[in-house]
């Protein structure tokens, strides 16, 4: 095994940033005299795939380093049972785990695998909660009628007839109302009367139609 030093770091929302965390971890690495050769970072849900901390666990099997460093278990992962398995995991590799938050992770003591049960399990009732709540107040804004979700699309349809029938493909039409390309055709789906065949009279020979099928635009 490598005597190398690697960090992992993940936040869960665009509001959260993993720069919050360096502090912390650069105590913790001057204290224990390391040096990180190598950061896994990402930003997504604990519940949801986690490529980095999946390439992490590869790397640690294979061998590929000797101390983890995370800021806390809880951005380690929120499942009482993903953390005891992912820990116990590394344990039986070899591999030393220092957490800035849990300081009793780095020791023999025998209670240790009971204080990993325990902070797992508090980090998982903490994410269900977060989770009812959110729940609960997307209930109490549909009972006094307000739109979940995202804002209806505003189209300026004019514009889109006259890109239409000017024969414009669907990439062309979305740049001509200042729309991205993906939005188009979530509004052509909604939507299909739109985009039907230009009216009758109008000639456009050697044009493709919008709405035939593309190999290379859709």
């Amino acid at each position: 095994m490598e005597d190398k030093t690697v960090l992992y770091q993940r936040v869960s929302t665009t509001d959260q940033h993993l720069a919050n965390q360096q502090p912390a971890i650069d105590r913790l690495l001057s204290y224990h005299q390391l040096t990180v050769d190598y950061v896994y970072q990402e930003q997504c849900s604990a519940h949801g795939r986690r490529e980095q901390f999946d390439q992490m666990m590869r790397d640690a099997r294979a061998g590929g380093f000797r101390t983890l460093v995370v800021w806390s278990l809880d951005r380690f992962g929120r499942s009482m049972h993903g953390n005891m398995s992912a820990l116990l995991e590394l344990d039986g590799l070899g591999i030393r785990v220092l957490s800035c938050k849990e300081e009793w992770l780095d020791t023999a003591s025998p209670v240790r695998s009971l204080l990993i049960a325990i902070f797992s399990w508090l980090g998982e009732q903490e994410s269900n909660r977060i989770s009812e709540r959110t729940k609960a107040g997307m209930a109490r804004a549909r009972g006094e009628g307000k739109r979940i979700g995202r804002p209806f699309l505003k189209i300026d349809t004019e514009e889109l007839l006259a890109l239409r029938e000017a024969g414009c493909t669907l990439p062309e039409i979305a740049d001509g109302i200042g729309i991205s390309y993906s939005t188009l055709r979530r509004y052509r789906k909604r939507n299909p009367n739109a985009f039907t065949e230009p009216y009758e009279g109008k000639a456009y020979e050697n044009v493709p139609r919008i709405g035939q099928a593309r190999t290379s635009e859709e």
